[in-house]
């Protein structure tokens, strides 16, 4: 255990919660606790989500408590209509701590999304997982745990999600474009180009003219975007390669090659292209739109 880390469940101290009454660590005294540290347009944590969600559908039942406890990367992420709907779309029906100050991150010493704290029946830290994989080592703990809460406890099979992923394995990102931040808070020059009016509002760029062009080079399968439309929806034409994007749409652009963006959310761009060096352009249609970072797949 790093020495760093809590050794004890904290108070949660949070702004609000969401699908249950405020918890202590009191209250989950006899429970075994997974902490689930989360950001609704985090790519990392949205991979994530259905072990999650798998494991509270096995074993809630049985002893287990998830919490998720939401934590901003972005201003918006502040919206309670924001987060509120990101807890519907992703169909979370555990509870969940809205953490706007990070007050809960800080008091368990944390510093990355997503991460998994696990606790065992008496409040005590048994482990921690910082991003996407390990989902088998994170049940078979759970599963320990719960032997021990309870002895002769008979548990059902391991989750099908954390069992396919056990002979799938983690595929590999060698070679894949690295997150691009695109304000000037984090964003690196030369990792991306613009045409027409731009204001660069920390966070984001945010386009101020009538017409404007965001262009990645990018190596990846998948190209996904943070963006926010500002006061009114946005389409957002996309183009790879200089031309309308075909086959290798993602989910959230239509056949017309055309994102239309009604809320601060992440967006998923490209899917399914060859692993060459690639061109994204993209071209939204009004001011006031604006795009935070760029996240990729193989």
């Amino acid at each position: 255990m790093t020495a760093n880390l809590t050794v004890q469940l904290p108070p949660i101290t949070v702004d609000r919660w969401v699908n249950s009454p405020p918890l202590t660590p009191d209250d989950l005294r006899g429970r075994v606790v997974l902490i689930d540290i989360w950001e609704y347009t985090c790519v990392n944590w949205i991979r994530t989500a259905p072990y999650v969600k798998a494991l509270h559908r096995q074993y809630a039942d049985l002893g287990l408590t998830v919490v998720g406890v939401h934590a901003p990367e972005f201003g918006f992420g502040r919206r309670p209509e924001n987060i509120d709907r990101a807890v519907r779309d992703h169909g979370l029906t555990y509870p969940i701590a809205i953490d706007d100050d990070f007050t809960f991150w800080r008091a368990l010493r944390n510093d990355a999304w997503p991460a998994k704290y696990l606790f065992d029946a008496d409040g005590r830290l048994v482990d921690r997982w910082v991003g996407e994989g390990a989902y088998e080592r994170v049940e078979s703990e759970i599963r320990r745990l719960l032997e021990v809460r309870t002895p002769r406890t008979r548990l059902p099979p391991v989750t099908p999600e954390a069992s396919e992923f056990s002979v799938t394995g983690e595929p590999s990102y060698f070679g894949v474009t690295p997150e691009t931040y695109l304000g000037a808070d984090r964003g690196v020059p030369g990792t991306f180009s613009l045409a027409g009016e731009w204001t660069n509002g920390g966070e984001y760029l945010e386009l101020a003219g009538d017409a404007g062009e965001l262009a990645l080079p990018f190596n990846a399968g998948e190209v996904n975007l943070v963006a926010d439309p500002g006061a009114e929806p946005v389409e957002v034409q996309v183009l790879l390669d200089g031309e309308p994007i075909g086959a290798e749409r993602g989910a959230d652009v239509g056949p017309d090659s055309v994102a239309y963006i009604d809320r601060a959310r992440m967006v998923r761009l490209v899917d399914g292209a060859s692993r060459v060096d690639h061109l994204l352009t993209l071209v939204p249609h009004r001011p006031g739109f604006r795009a935070y970072v760029f996240t990729f797949g193989p």
